[in-house]
């Protein structure tokens, strides 16, 4: 097993849950729905003028096949030295719009990363927190309200991934740690992208046609092309026709579910003889 393999297998106990309702639990309809409209426009640009090690441009969507960390992130990241001022830390955050930024060693590596939310702990500093219902404040939070510099405002060992893993890899582990944005690294741990919530959403972008060909083309081995007719739309899928066995219906509405941009799988399927070819 790769150490890819291995940092995603320590992540995740289940891969197949459907993205859409793993986003969900961090956002409501309303939110997707803002959200998906505006990743057209996020995607066609960066965010900010990227630093001195920015890589390339976006990698282009795919057509078929599971979508990865690497079909969606942003490519030109804009980063930070540890030893950067905490005045132009929350500039930088305020002035580009970003939610989270990564902090990297001279050689690329993620050492940490410094969100809104470290930013905001010298704002709450003088308001205690006994009689609020709020837990305690931690030593490192206490800490972060007398910073200085990003290396003590940053949240270290940053929360990584590689970009082979699924977005649903991704899914998960932004919304188990609640956090917004992911820095890409490779296997030596330097900064190659950032993933954010936002990017993860495109894959809802997707056209019902190119679903619909993905889904017939999943379906098809199961008892030959053509005996199951797919639609979709707005990203719900029908299965309609007939297949010999249960079990192969139950492999069919799964094999639909696992192609990235289904929101839902209707079956219409019943067991039966089928059809020489369905349209």
């Amino acid at each position: 097993m790769s150490r890819q393999d291995e940092y995603l297998q320590s992540m995740l106990t289940d891969l197949g849950s459907v993205y859409y309702q793993t986003l969900q639990g961090e956002a409501s309809e309303a939110d997707v729905a803002k959200a998906a409209e505006a990743v057209r426009s996020h995607r066609a640009s960066t965010q900010g003028a990227p630093s001195a090690g920015a890589v390339g441009a976006p990698a282009p969507m795919p057509r078929r096949g599971k979508w990865r960390v690497s079909d969606v992130m942003t490519r030109d990241v804009i980063s930070i030295d540890k030893t950067m001022a905490y005045k132009q830390v929350a500039r930088l955050l305020v002035e580009r719009d970003l939610s989270a930024i990564p902090v990297v060693s001279g050689g690329g590596r993620v050492l940490g990363m410094v969100s809104e939310a470290d930013v905001l702990r010298k704002s709450e500093m003088s308001f205690g927190r006994i009689g609020s219902g709020l837990r305690r404040r931690t030593h490192h939070e206490r800490g972060q309200a007398e910073a200085l510099s990003a290396a003590q405002l940053m949240s270290s060992p940053a929360v990584t991934i590689y970009p082979d893993a699924p977005l649903g890899a991704a899914a998960r582990l932004m919304n188990g740690r609640r956090i917004r944005r992911l820095p890409v690294v490779n296997t030596a741990g330097e900064l190659i992208g950032i993933v954010s919530r936002r990017d993860l959403l495109s894959v809802f972008l997707r056209p019902d046609a190119e679903i619909s060909a993905e889904i017939a083309d999943a379906v098809a081995g199961l008892a030959g092309p053509g005996t199951v007719a797919v639609t979709v739309n707005d990203g719900e899928a029908t299965l309609t026709g007939s297949l010999p066995k249960a079990d192969l219906i139950v492999a069919a509405v799964h094999a639909a579910s696992e192609v990235d941009g289904v929101v839902a799988v209707f079956s219409e399927l019943t067991v039966g003889q089928p059809a020489a070819h369905l349209s």
